[in-house]
């Protein structure tokens, strides 16, 4: 695996580095060892896939406050999505700073986002899959969010013909 630190401090890219023959490849897209010579986190707690019907859905911005944070590993399995994540760590360099790319089912790469990140996505093609990796049970209590499109960000997102938005998601608070 091929780990690359984001500007975001913290978050990383994960490459896989695939051993092809003529049936196709194999490679690994998660090693405790690894991760941990790398310092990054190594335990995982809960594994979950989120699939999107519709080009255009967007999901997010979502956190878990502590003492429930969670470091995230995001991966698209099936179709393609632009990825967000937005560092809310107060005492961060890079403190609201956002970074967006693109997770395909071609490109194999993994996000890894720290505690303290917000995480959400939006959906590039029809019928996409993520499979989510997370250090942390699910605690509903702990589950809160910040607007997709709050000026305080501004983030860009790709240009869709129609989004298809959760009404939570539109209703998150603005942060200043």
């Amino acid at each position: 695996m091929l780990f690359t630190e984001t500007r975001l401090k913290g978050a990383y890219t994960i490459d896989i580095e695939p051993h092809e023959d003529t049936r196709g490849f194999f490679a690994r897209v998660w090693c405790k060892n690894e991760f941990a010579e790398q310092g990054l986190a190594s335990d995982l707690a809960q594994c979950s896939v989120a699939y999107n019907r519709r080009k255009g859905t967007l999901r997010g911005m979502h956190y878990l406050q502590a003492p429930h944070a969670e470091v995230k590993l995001i991966r698209c399995t099936k179709g393609a999505v632009y990825d967000v994540i937005i560092d809310l760590r107060p005492d961060s360099d890079t403190c609201r700073q956002w970074l967006g790319l693109e997770l395909t089912e071609e490109n194999h790469r993994t996000i890894y986002i720290p505690e303290g990140f917000a995480h959400g996505y939006m959906t590039l093609t029809d019928d996409t899959e993520l499979f989510y990796q997370m250090s942390q049970i699910y605690v509903p209590e702990a589950d809160t969010g910040v607007r997709w499109n709050d000026p305080a960000f501004g983030i860009e997102w790709p240009n869709v013909a129609e989004m298809i938005i959760a009404e939570r998601d539109q209703t998150w608070p603005l942060v200043d």
